[in-house]
């Protein structure tokens, strides 16, 4: 965790260069790779490349004339991406094959196959250019003019050009087409008066554009990477369907005729999870090719991908992914040892199984390490319907209680193999962020301790079963919902834990989707969703209210949201929290960064709004002993998109 720190904080170092503000601010600081060689700043072709080559079932369809050379689906020359050899050079053929629960599990194709315009580079140190080719920065950052590839296509074929991203800019993001707001990446504000300016963007010409903030925007670039990871979209398909382009009845009309029932629905699936459908062309190493209702999805190399290895082996290496439906997350950890599936990602908690297996069922087990505050932990919804409920957890006396009333070296023991410290949910030492002693907050068991708080608190009446009333007399219960069967284990340990002090626990277990809708409406009073993230100067979602995304602050952001029209209006400290972001937001120098960064921290350690029982375990990699250039050592992060960190176009089998 050390290591990642120290990464962390370079990648603020960097963010700082950009921010530099020494002369003139319209000063140009150029920074442009093409090839993935951070130690590079001028665009280069490897001179060993003397030519293309190509996937042989791509070598069959360019033989048939049914597809063109290569070197015409390349784009030119001196722009096409060159990616860093991993371990070696890999070879042509096979199948990623893996697990995934059907449609709504979009994600577990997304992320490893996701191009983003910027990236983290493989040890997160700082962004490079991905989609993008390079930019340039002015020195009081304010404006970024972003440089793209020339004749790089979509995967149909038709030219990407800087057109794509002003369409997704003008007709998608900024109307809000997709069901998004408008990413936080794109606002500055005012030091001074905290006025919130939302970013111009105007294209220069057919492979360059330029985003204009009204103030400093020093972590532009980073946000990007983390908040709005494509910058484009296909405006010659996106025409054909969005409203604006073909009117309401007719983009129902269509909308029916793909499964949906409304055009909203329809427009949220195309504009944001547009990678599992064949129809729409993407800048993805594999396109969809089939139904994702199928049993068995299936995304098939893209002929135009942009990216060769160092010897000019246009990538990716895999012909196909093979997604096959579940419907037991049992299944996951029964077909990897069955050998069904090549790459797949573990919980902590199958570590044993896993690594017990590991040589019979020809695998490795790598583990890739967290930021991850706690392995396991309860939030409570601070903005929550039930008076009675919301007035107990938002008193620090009651969350100590509940913190104080659980053996954590239990729960590390049961629930985490041991993998798991029993310290309180913290800022693991090394990141940013990171506030000696935390660890130990309210983590001591000591039930003496949080009966006389709850005692303390007015929960003296008792009901027949011995369980604490509400001081009205009415029923206290806490009813945690879970989205997944695999907590199952620890919340039966923490309902025990907490009944023993007089607190009754109902546990409910529902889909994904309908926890996603649950915590939407603001009816989940406790999940046990854990806070994991690299910087909250880079992803504050789970840390500020800015949205409705993490289960402790509620409606608090949907107030923000919705700028003050819908939810519930932070107070206090929550409140300050907001004040504290639009700080960073503001912050001119790495050092006023840190600063405001760490007043958010402290709110969070001060008022320990989630609850730990166990600290950050790795995130195991399973890859079969056939697979070769998986990394064995990364960081598994949301923002560096888990297993996509390691560029799995590179991912081949070998033969």
């Amino acid at each position: 965790m050390k290591k990642i720190g120290l990464l962390m904080v370079m990648i603020l170092m960097l963010a700082v260069a950009l921010a530099a503000c020494e002369s003139d601010p319209n000063a140009k600081t150029s920074v442009v790779v093409t090839p993935v060689t951070p130690d590079k700043a001028t665009p280069v072709v490897p001179a060993k490349i003397e030519g293309y080559k190509e996937a042989p079932m791509l070598a069959k369809l360019t033989a048939a004339s049914t597809l063109k050379a290569v070197t015409e689906r390349l784009p030119a020359k001196e722009d096409i991406m060159v990616e860093k050899v991993l371990e070696e050079t890999g070879k042509y053929g096979g199948d990623w094959k893996l697990p995934w629960t059907g449609v709504n599990d979009r994600w577990t194709v997304g992320q490893p196959t996701e191009e983003a315009l910027f990236r983290f580079n493989k040890d997160g140190s700082a962004v490079e250019p991905n989609i993008a080719k390079g930019y340039d920065v002015n020195k009081d950052s304010t404006e970024f003019t972003i440089y793209l590839r020339k004749g790089m296509k979509w995967s149909d074929g038709m030219p990407f050009t800087a057109d794509d991203v002003l369409f997704y800019w003008e007709h998608m993001l900024t109307k809000e087409t997709f069901g998004k707001k408008i990413y936080d990446a794109y606002y500055s504000v005012d030091p001074v008066t905290g006025d919130k300016a939302l970013a111009t963007v105007t294209k220069i010409d057919d492979y360059s554009f330029k985003v204009v903030h009204k103030y400093p925007s020093v972590q532009f670039l980073e946000r990007v990477a983390i908040d709005n990871k494509w910058f484009q979209a296909p405006a010659h398909f996106q025409k054909t369907i969005l409203p604006e382009f073909i009117g309401q009845e007719k983009a129902l009309e269509i909308a029916k005729k793909w499964g949906f029932e409304d055009v909203k629905s329809f427009l949220v699936a195309t504009g944001y999870y547009y990678w599992v459908y064949p129809q729409i062309p993407t800048l993805r190493a594999w396109v969809a090719k089939n139904d994702p209702n199928s049993d068995q999805f299936i995304m098939e190399r893209n002929p135009y991908f942009w990216k060769v290895d160092g010897e000019g082996n246009q990538l990716p290496y895999m012909d196909r992914i093979v997604a096959t439906k579940v419907q037991d997350p049992a299944q996951r950890i029964l077909g990897t040892l069955a050998g069904d599936y090549n790459i797949i990602d573990f919980d902590f908690k199958d570590f044993t199984v896993l690594k017990e297996n590991e040589k019979k069922a020809g695998f490795r087990v790598m583990n890739w390490s967290t930021p991850t505050w706690s392995s396991a932990g309860i939030q409570l919804n601070q903005t929550i319907a039930d008076p009675n409920l919301r007035k107990l957890f938002q008193d620090i006396k009651f969350r100590e209680a509940l913190s104080v009333a659980v053996d954590r070296k239990e729960i590390s023991e049961i629930v985490t193999n041991g993998l798991g410290a029993p310290i309180q949910a913290s800022v693991p030492e090394g990141l940013v962020g990171y506030q000696k002693g935390w660890a130990d907050q309210w983590s001591k068991f000591d039930p003496k301790r949080a009966n006389e708080l709850l005692d303390g608190l007015g929960l003296t009446k008792r009901d027949k079963n011995n369980f604490r009333l509400n001081e009205d007399g009415s029923d206290l219960t806490i009813t945690v919902i879970e989205g997944s069967t695999s907590t199952s284990g620890f919340l039966e340990l923490v309902k025990k834990y907490y009944e023993a002090v007089g607190i009754k626990v109902d546990l409910k277990v529902v889909d994904t989707g309908t926890h996603q809708e649950l915590k939407y409406s603001n009816k989940i009073p406790a999940t046990t969703e854990n806070i994991s993230l690299v910087n909250v100067s880079f992803r504050p979602d789970t840390l500020v209210p800015l949205r409705v995304i993490t289960p402790w602050y509620g409606q608090y952001g949907l107030y923000s949201s919705s700028n003050g029209k819908e939810g519930v209006k932070p107070e206090g400290d929550v409140a300050l929290i907001l004040d504290y972001w639009n700080k960073v937001k503001a912050s001119a120098t790495k050092e006023e960064i840190n600063k405001w960064s760490n007043e958010i921290i402290k709110l969070h350690q001060k008022n320990q709004w989630v609850i730990g029982y166990a600290g950050p375990t790795p995130r195991l990699i399973v890859a079969s002993n056939k697979v070769g250039n998986v990394p064995k050592d990364l960081v598994y992060s949301d923002e560096f998109r888990s297993i996509g960190h390691g560029h799995p176009s590179q991912f081949f089998i070998k033969q």
